[in-house]
């Protein structure tokens, strides 16, 4: 989690910095937050030490605390979620990252919490896809034409090179708009529906919605499939017959246990077992493979360590361009 030495610390001033939304996109690429979580886990350390994301309900939606800590760091994201329409102009997800030096435990930097979320879900996502797709497939279904959705295009072309992507979405509109982007952006692209999984490489599930998006069964015996919309364990984007069928990977037992519906939904009903779940670390460590023939889904519900990996590096990062600097 960029473990740098108490030392190195660049800001001595005892005022916490502001790093803004576009401090955020400026100063990491997708291709450096992949990196920078790979290490992570392949350095040797484990999620199922990592913090418990708590939620509170409001009347407007939810405000959820994401604490996590290392040697050097510790750090904790306060996100507000609406749950009911917002006003115009307001985005879905507001929020702070509130970084703190680990020895001392001094506050060292706030930053701005959305754009750090639109930047760790996408990462993790494509740090998945990186182990888990094959090299020749390119065709995408990508259901969803929100925030997540768009950033998720960006993020998966730092390790995958879509030659396609259909994009799903209840807004049509919506979804031509960004079919258009995509488009200008040089990738192939229409709007279609969910039987497009059935000729799909590589599904990716950015919605926010809490029933299946599409028969299981369609999903061809290759394919991987990415389901990140839901951090809620009575909601779920796949169905059961998916996870019966595939590979499943997880963040962490723990986590997937508490949050992930795609998984608890069908554990309730026997229908799957924890016991058949594969960690992200597990495959970038090399503990594990997955030879035999089956889809694979990657269910991910979010964690605090990967936010507090993200955030001290990009605190290190623009240190590097701050007035002074020795860098």
């Amino acid at each position: 989690m960029s473990d740098q030495p108490n030392s190195s610390n660049p800001n001595s001033s005892g005022t916490p910095r502001w790093i803004s939304e576009d401090q955020v996109q400026e100063s990491f690429t997708f291709t450096d937050a992949v990196a920078v979580l790979e290490h992570t886990l392949a350095g040797g350390f484990d999620p199922e030490t990592d913090g418990v994301r708590t939620r509170h309900s409001g009347p407007s939606g939810l405000l959820l605390h994401m604490p996590s800590a290392s040697e050097a760091w510790c750090g904790t994201k306060l996100v507000t979620v609406r749950e009911n329409d917002h006003p115009a102009g307001l985005p879905a997800i507001q929020g702070v990252y509130v970084l703190f030096d680990g020895p001392s435990l001094r506050p060292v930097a706030t930053l701005e919490g959305a754009a750090l979320t639109a930047l760790r879900t996408p990462a993790v996502t494509a740090l998945a896809i990186k182990h888990l797709a094959r090299s020749d497939a390119g065709r995408v279904t990508l259901f969803g034409t929100g925030v997540q959705a768009r950033a998720h295009i960006q993020a998966i072309m730092a390790v995958y090179r879509p030659t396609a992507i259909d994009v799903v979405g209840r807004d049509k509109d919506r979804a031509k708009q960004l079919a258009h982007v995509i488009e200008d952006a040089g990738i192939q692209s229409s709007v279609s529906g969910p039987e497009a999984v059935a000729e799909a490489d590589l599904v990716l599930c950015c919605t926010s919605a809490s029933e299946p998006l599409f028969d299981g069964n369609l999903v061809q015996n290759h394919a991987v499939v990415a389901a990140i919309g839901s951090h809620d364990p009575a909601s779920r984007e796949v169905d059961t017959t998916l996870v019966q069928r595939s590979h499943v990977v997880i963040e962490s037992l723990e986590s997937a246990r508490r949050e992930a519906g795609d998984l608890v939904i069908p554990h309730k009903t026997d229908d799957f077992h924890w016991d058949r779940a594969l960690t992200l670390r597990d495959l970038i460590v090399g503990t594990t493979s997955m030879d035999a023939p089956g889809p694979r889904l990657f269910k991910g519900t979010g964690m605090p360590w990967q936010d507090l990996a993200l955030a001290s590096s990009i605190y290190l990062r623009t240190a590097e361009t701050e007035p002074g600097s020795e860098n």
